[in-house]
């Protein structure tokens, strides 16, 4: 079902939808199209098209069907007035694709082809990309790309609204996005929060440019200011939590009855300032509003433009939460130096009585002593400093028996503690959500520090994006194959500055998952450099190794991206 929420494209009617002013016609942004308007707080097929899409020949499609000997359907995931939508798998490039299906003879079959092919032209990353448009035996069918780690803004608000950046970043890519279709002529004229998805990386993408008005035969006299409109709508909701009209729709509450527009900052305390005038100018856009001076946007590109005259509003800060092996002091001002309360009652807090220094040496005998006591000391200094490196040149080519370090003279100096352990498998570090580069896990561990494990690249926030399903962050599980004693750790990082500490799990453990399963803290959680050694104080009986990453370093000024080039385990 997550795949199904987060990939399908939305061309039902969602319950108390209350779309923008729409016709039924064709599905680019010329503007032509029948006359015959659907109102406001409905979408009904009131279309002679509608009526003719009823009588259209039904589809026999069912699982396992083939298209073109090569997009097997896999599950049906909306069947309305004559056609059908479908999550498939294209068997030549083994990747998963959506698929509308429509009969030849459908009315809409011709404007739905005209208009998958005019976006699959446009060939912008921040929509959907269509794949193919292809009429063949009697079937007209589009195949679009299929996201499954990208989520609905359905959900997103679900969870509650937006943070100020997050909305920022809403408006901003989305406004951009549809600018750049507007210049082509292209409109979408269906975008709500079921056709806005948000990436693992924290890119927004816009689904079924063109094509979902097309199937839907929807048109307006004015396509620039009704996608504009809708943008305001989805920076209101992001804001809110709710819908800005009288009806509920997509899974959020509509403002009461009979009130009118309220500004989003008048619904919900905290709300930014700017971006809630924002919302008003896209959302009020036959005129400003009556508090406001600013004119109203009416286009995709002048909301652009009013989005980049905005100050920037910068990522916050994570969350510092101190490690529990750093508790607070208790040696504090007033405290330190005073005898225990042993009595049992409460302790009352008594004033610090300053005691006077002792009178410095001023006499002639004081300052005699003081130099002597001063010369005395230096040349103490001077001879330990002397025995100290005559001891050490003495015990630098004598093996230590007490610890576990041992050295290998091979010329080189080099120093190895232990001896290495064999890896038997490593896998990637995910408990919340699907690996993001699962088989690039072997290049951490083949011994060669050329190829690495690498993240994604994410957007606004160190900590993966600030995503929920990356809230535990990730990294490489390593398995020994059978419990044995860990004495230190070699790291080879992708790239200096990653927030990382070395975790084992119980020895007793077959399969830890979770981020509790490895309950043995290695090393303590800190910013890392380009590599990291550690030896074992005493070793550690272990089967599995978690190198847990929990913050990226920047990759550029938005994104942070970090991986793994080596990882070595000797005991």
């Amino acid at each position: 079902m997550a795949e199904r929420s987060t990939a399908a494209v939305d061309v039902a009617d969602s319950g108390g939808e209350e779309p923008l002013t729409a016709e039924a016609g064709k599905a680019t942004a010329d503007g032509a199209g029948t006359k015959e308007k659907v109102g406001k707080g409905t979408e009904d097929a009131v279309t002679d098209e509608v009526g003719a899409a009823a009588e259209a020949s039904p589809l026999e499609l069912h699982s396992g069907h083939k298209l073109a000997r090569r997009y097997r359907l896999e599950e049906c995931v909306t069947r309305l007035d004559g056609f059908s939508s479908w999550r498939a798998v294209d068997e030549k490039l083994r990747r998963a694709v959506g698929v509308h299906v429509l009969p030849a003879d459908h009315p809409r079959a011709r404007p739905v082809l005209a208009a998958a092919r005019s976006a699959a032209l446009l060939g912008d990353p921040r929509f959907v990309q269509v794949l193919d448009a292809v009429e063949e035996n009697d079937l007209v069918y589009v195949v679009h790309e299929w996201l499954p780690d990208a989520t609905e803004l359905t959900a997103v608000l679900a969870a509650g609204p937006l943070e100020p950046h997050d909305a920022y970043q809403l408006v901003s890519q989305v406004s951009q996005a549809m600018a750049a279709a507007h210049r082509e002529g292209l409109a979408h004229l269906r975008l709500n929060p079921g056709s806005v998805l948000r990436t693992e990386s924290g890119q927004y993408r816009i689904r079924g440019l063109a094509v979902m008005a097309a199937l839907r035969g929807i048109s307006v006299d004015h396509p620039q200011r009704t996608d504009t409109e809708a943008i305001g709508a989805l920076l209101y909701a992001g804001l809110t939590q709710r819908w800005p009209y009288d009806t509920d729709a997509y899974g959020l509450s509509g403002l009461p009855k009979g009130v009118g527009l309220i500004a989003p900052d008048q619904v919900r305390a905290g709300v930014h300032r700017g971006l809630s005038e924002l919302a008003m100018r896209a959302l009020v856009n036959d005129g400003a509003t009556a508090s406001r001076q600013d004119q109203p946007c009416t286009t995709p590109e002048e909301l652009a433009k009013a989005v980049a005259a905005m100050p920037r509003i910068r990522p916050p800060e994570p969350a510092y939460t101190p490690s529990p092996a750093y508790s607070r002091t208790t040696y504090q001002q007033g405290v330190y130096g005073q005898p225990p309360n042993r009595g049992g009652a409460a302790h009352t807090a008594r004033p610090a009585v300053p005691v006077p220094p002792p009178p410095p040496l001023q006499s002639r005998t004081g300052k005699a002593l003081k130099w002597t006591v001063s010369a005395l000391l230096i040349a103490a200094l001077g001879l330990g400093s002397w025995q100290l490196a005559d001891t050490l040149l003495k015990e630098e080519n004598k093996a230590d028996p007490g610890k576990s370090t041992s050295e290998k003279d091979d010329g080189k100096g080099e120093q190895l503690v232990g001896k290495p352990l064999d890896i038997a498998s490593a896998t990637e570090f995910s408990p919340l959500g699907p690996p993001f580069a699962a088989d690039k896990v072997d290049g951490a561990v083949d011994g060669d520090a050329d190829t690495a494990w690498v993240t994604k690249e994410f957007w606004n926030y160190p900590n993966f994006g600030n995503l929920p399903q990356r809230k535990q962050g990730s990294g490489i599980v390593v398995d020994l194959g059978s419990a044995k004693s860990v004495a230190s750790i070699d790291i080879d990082f992708y790239r200096a500055g990653q927030k990382v500490e070395v975790l084992a799990a119980d020895p007793s453990a077959s399969n830890p998952t979770s981020l509790s399963a490895f309950s043995q803290h290695l090393t303590d959680l800190k910013s890392a450099g380009k590599k990291l050694t550690t030896v074992l104080d005493k070793p550690v009986r272990t089967r599995f190794v978690l190198v847990h990453i929990t913050e990226l370093p920047a990759s550029t000024a938005d994104r942070y991206r970090g991986g793994i080039s080596e990882i070595k385990v000797k005991g």
